[in-house]
């Protein structure tokens, strides 16, 4: 049984490379996922299972406790377990942040080199948190030369953010997503932040924050104007507000969903679309990036 702590998966990954493994990964039996979900106001627990014939079973469970923050403590826990295929024994005990920073921000950049326009450089980050951070280093990979922008709802936290990645902040939240041809939001709203009136043709719109049913980040009209896709059917159309609250409602129909990860040949766009992609996560995509960091560390 090995044990990866987070410095060490870290200097064996690489970007690409685990976007080369996920796109692998959806090239195997489909996973079977199962999700559940504990709330106690505005705390969560969540574990998220998977098993992929071939590759292995994951179990990973987060704990999200928003009012850490003001304590100075970390908002996220959690752990990871990979077990093996072949007879279920316990194969990796791997680090919780290490698995969740790749699989997120690798998840968010596979679905923007599908589907934002060729030559996008302008890349706007909402949400100043630390999977913000981590969709720098990974866009930046993905997106050579590209220049990024910071908004957040507390100016401190993009000017500490601009600190450190570089990045330029932006104060004025439309006027930033009118000027990207990438936006990628990482935050836990419930009220939507993105307007679809700001949308302009050739724009991406990669959506990562909302995880629980209460939660959005972009309005209807975003919606509706937009060609969307996901990674996962089964992680977002009936858990996550960002699709559940407009299909209940009647404001899309699944059809408008265009494909997931399962169906990546159906991704594409044309110069004048608008492309939404909804990260819903999922244990199945943990399970690829556990396999990718293994076999990144080796023997």
């Amino acid at each position: 049984m090995r044990t990866i702590g987070f410095e060490q998966g870290e200097a064996a990954m690489d970007w690409l490379g685990l976007v080369e493994a996920l796109k692998a990964g959806h090239q195997c039996p489909k996973a079977s996922v199962e999700d559940l979900f504990l709330y106690r106001g505005d705390d969560t627990v969540l574990s998220r299972s998977a098993w992929i014939d071939g590759m292995g079973m994951l179990t990973k469970t987060a704990t999200i406790f928003p009012s850490n923050k003001a304590q100075g403590n970390s908002m996220i826990g959690g752990g990871v377990m990979l077990f093996d295929d072949t007879n279920g024994s316990l194969a990796a005990v791997i680090d919780f942040h290490l698995i969740t920073k790749w699989k997120t921000a690798g998840d968010s950049l596979l679905g923007a080199l599908l589907l934002a326009p060729a030559g996008a450089r302008n890349v706007l980050i909402v949400g100043a948190g630390t999977v913000g951070l981590s969709l720098v280093q990974a866009f930046s990979a993905g997106f050579p030369g590209a220049s990024f922008s910071i908004w957040n709802r507390s100016p401190e936290g993009a000017a500490d953010f601009a600190k450190v990645t570089g990045a330029t902040v932006v104060d004025d939240l439309e006027t930033g997503v009118r000027d990207a041809d990438i936006i990628v939001t990482g935050t836990m709203t419930t009220d939507p932040i993105i307007k679809g009136e700001w949308l302009s043709p050739g724009q991406h719109l990669n959506m990562i924050g909302a995880y629980r049913p209460d939660m959005r980040e972009a309005d209807d009209a975003a919606l509706l104007k937009s060609r969307v896709y996901v990674d996962s059917f089964d992680t977002t159309l009936g858990h996550i507000g960002e699709l559940k609250i407009p299909l209940e409602a009647g404001v899309i129909g699944k059809d408008h969903v265009l494909a997931e990860f399962y169906d990546m040949e159906s991704f594409a766009r044309t110069d004048g679309d608008i492309t939404v992609f909804k990260n819903g996560g999922g244990a199945h995509l943990d399970l690829m990036t556990a396999r990718y960091v293994l076999d990144a560390v080796g023997q």
